[in-house]
């Protein structure tokens, strides 16, 4: 597996070997001993899986606040999205910046981001599937949201004239600008 660090510190980009032939491929997309190896042992205790038909479709920028808070590991079974990351770490040198990957079906990549981060995806393919793994139960009490199209973040969603299609959590949240971390930045991350 390619692991690639990114600008946030601990938001990685593994890529899986793929094996194929004519009939298609093989892919081990994650090994708990692998991860391991390459310093990133993380409990992961749930795996989620979302369809957005639409492309423009926009879930996010979202988060699980401190004790249940998330990390995710995030990939594209089909179709195509612009996954995000956003420092939210009070005290981080990298508070409120973010790293946006390409995530295919075709090009097998994966975002690995640690607890602290905010979290949102575009889709940019129809029938897009997200399939991500997460290191906490999902915890209503604890889940929230920042507006995805925050002028402080300057995120660009890959959209161009595509408007945003979005649920009522994401048009209602909060800006950035108003956004009060729970996330304390307590030193490097792996």
């Amino acid at each position: 597996m390619q692991i690639e660090n990114t600008a946030l510190e601990g938001v990685k980009i593994l890529t899986p070997r793929r094996f194929g032939d004519d009939r298609g491929f093989f892919s081990e997309c994650w090994s708990k001993r692998a991860m391991a190896e390459a310093g990133l042992d993380v409990d992961w205790v749930q795996d989620n899986h979302s369809l957005s038909m639409q492309v423009g479709t926009v879930r996010g920028l979202h988060f699980q606040s401190p004790p249940h808070a998330q990390a995710k590991l995030v990939r594209c079974g089909q179709g195509a999205l612009i996954d995000v990351a956003v420092d939210i770490r009070n005290g981080s040198l990298t508070f409120g910046q973010s790293v946006s990957v390409a995530l295919t079906a075709e090009n097998g990549k994966q975002l690995l981001i640690p607890a602290g981060f905010l979290h949102g995806f575009a889709t940019t393919a129809p029938n897009t599937e997200v399939l991500y793994k997460c290191s906490d139960y999902y915890a209503p009490e604890c889940d929230g949201a920042v507006r995805f199209d925050s002028a402080s973040l300057n995120i660009d969603w890959g959209l161009g004239d595509i408007p945003a299609v979005l649920s009522d959590k994401d048009k209602n949240a909060p800006d950035f600008a108003d956004f009060e971390s729970p996330f304390d930045y307590e030193g490097p991350l792996t």
